[in-house]
């Protein structure tokens, strides 16, 4: 275990921790009992969210499931373009929407085979246009898979604030975002606090809520 005596804030971190723990790890609890007939949905709502509003994605998607958008042929551009929950790009992301539709099948198999939680989240990289590292962390974390680092601003500067980086990053190769979620890693193994369960607190101070 690697000491702690390069970061900062440690006992804040953990005052903060103790008070949030259980509400972080029953919400870690729901991610894991998702259904399967619902990870589309939650795959939509972590291409919806780049640029743009988890709040608003969230209310995206809970007007796409009214309309039965997975069993139903119809362009939800319109439905992403409206103004009391627009999402940046909504054409772009809307034909994301649809190819992911379409190729459902093979996305679901491939939640079906066996692969490790870094392992899933390269095929997700490779296979379904629209999802980066940080969002197809996020997809498969809200589905239950643990021990991945969705590395977004709000936790990015959680980072920073206890040294775990020294500065924040321009942009995100996939060789950057590896080397950060490995310090986080070592971080996290260094506190004693899961990599996700972290994830969540620095979540929560930002945001003040525990949201997906």
């Amino acid at each position: 275990m690697r000491s702690e005596a390069p970061y900062r804030e440690v006992d804040d971190l953990r005052r903060d921790y103790a008070g949030s723990r259980p509400a972080i790890r029953a919400r870690l609890e729901d991610f894991a009992r998702v259904p399967k007939t619902e990870y589309l949905y939650e795959l939509i709502y972590c291409l919806l969210t780049p640029q743009s509003s988890a709040v608003n994605a969230a209310k995206v998607v809970a007007c796409l499931r009214e309309a039965d958008f997975l069993a139903t042929d119809f362009d939800p551009s319109g439905i992403l373009f409206r103004k009391e929950h627009y999402i940046r790009f909504h054409n772009t992301k809307a034909r994301r929407l649809l190819e992911a539709k379409t190729n459902r099948d093979v996305i679901l198999a491939a939640l079906g085979d066996g692969r490790s939680p870094p392992e899933m989240r390269d095929w997700f990289v490779r296979n379904v246009k629209g999802l980066g590292w940080k969002e197809a962390s996020h997809f498969l974390r809200n589905i239950g898979y643990r021990d991945l680092a969705i590395l977004d601003r709000h936790i990015l500067k959680n980072l920073r604030r206890h040294r775990i980086i020294r500065t924040l990053p321009k942009s995100l190769t996939p060789a950057r975002y590896q080397s950060i979620e490995r310090k986080f890693r070592r971080f996290a193994d260094a506190v004693g606090i899961p990599m996700d369960e972290l994830d969540l607190l620095f979540w929560s101070r930002e945001t003040g809520e525990i949201l997906k």
